[in-house]
């Protein structure tokens, strides 16, 4: 029996919430007292791959096929079934990430597997029992599922787990993977990104703002706010319903749903709808001027005042600190 971890890439470049996923298969792996091995589909280049070893996985599958540069939702979870029969793995891990909760209950039916979507914890063990936490309620209550299922398929909370390294060589394997035609009944032909900055989902710091800011005229002051510390932006429904930022940034309730290390939101009340979507960040910081908005029940540091006055503040000392 093995631990198999399927790590993610973007045009060739393993994504951090990927990276994450290692440390945190090598660590089941040390837990149970298996092997671990990472799958990588698509194009990805020999060193890059050679990387895995620096998160303690000594082999890489890789399955490098040109119908699967593209990533194909029921392909890529034959694939890793495939490769999970392949090497006897008893536990296979993934990013709980777009993709990832596309690819988990696909996974686990093809392999009769028990699932634990959106784990935020390394599994408790008792016999062939396993009990991993994560969030529900809009990440107002902690669950404990129960796993017992001979085969496990886990996905893990993107921003969980902070990757760590143990260096070690290693193997390659190429692999052949047993696919059908019905597996690429719909396909994707071409994805086209609108920005090349982080991903939300994948952002460690997000910098989000509400109708607070009154307009889109004045959003260069969270983008310049987020230029500096290297941020994600996000807003609010209102915001994106106004048009004045596109769909893609909403978090809340009926948008993204979020785990950034930071969260920092200027001129957003705080309603229920939208903490649904942010309350899993580790830190909040909110900058309103009403003293009485709700997001400052739940903010681990308040600034009460015009935004318009201390987000550029903010900005400029941030890049004296930087600066020094």
């Amino acid at each position: 029996m093995s631990v198999l971890v399927y790590i993610e890439n973007i045009d060739g470049h393993f994504k951090k919430s990927g990276l994450e996923t290692l440390s945190y298969a090598k660590a089941v792996a040390d837990q149970t007292g298996q092997p671990v091995a990472a799958l990588s589909i698509g194009n990805v280049d020999r060193d890059t791959l050679e990387t895995i070893g620096t998160y303690g996985i000594p082999k890489v599958i890789r399955v490098d096929k040109e119908q699967l540069k593209q990533f194909v939702n029921q392909a890529y979870a034959t694939v890793i079934a495939d490769v999970a029969k392949h090497v006897g793995a008893q536990t296979v891990v993934l990013s709980n990430s777009f993709s990832g909760k596309a690819l988990a209950p696909r996974v686990a039916a093809k392999l009769h597997a028990a699932l634990a979507d959106g784990a935020s914890s390394l599994p408790a063990i008792e016999g062939d029992v396993w009990q991993i936490r994560k969030t529900v309620f809009s990440s107002k209550a902690i669950a404990v599922e129960e796993l017992t299922a001979r085969t496990k398929v886990i996905a893990l909370m993107p921003n969980t787990v902070e990757p760590s390294e143990a260096p070690t060589a290693v193997q390659i394997e190429d692999y052949e993977p047993n696919i059908e035609d019905t597996d690429f009944s719909t396909i994707v032909k071409d994805i086209v990104r609108a920005t090349d900055k982080v991903a939300l989902p994948d952002a460690e710091i997000v910098v989000s703002a509400g109708r607070g800011l009154k307009g889109p005229e004045n959003w260069k002051i969270v983008e310049e706010l987020a230029e500096v510390l290297g941020a994600a932006t996000a807003c609010s429904k209102p915001v994106s319903d106004a048009g004045w930022r596109p769909h893609a940034e909403h978090v809340g309730q009926t948008g993204l749903a979020i785990s950034p290390k930071l969260y920092i939101a200027i001129g957003i009340s705080g309603a229920i709808q939208h903490l649904a979507g942010v309350s899993s960040s580790k830190t909040i910081v909110v900058i309103n001027k009403d003293p009485e908005a709700p997001f400052f029940k739940v903010a681990d540091y308040g600034i009460v005042g015009d935004a318009f006055e201390i987000v550029p503040k903010l900005t400029e000392a941030l890049k004296a600190y930087k600066n020094h």
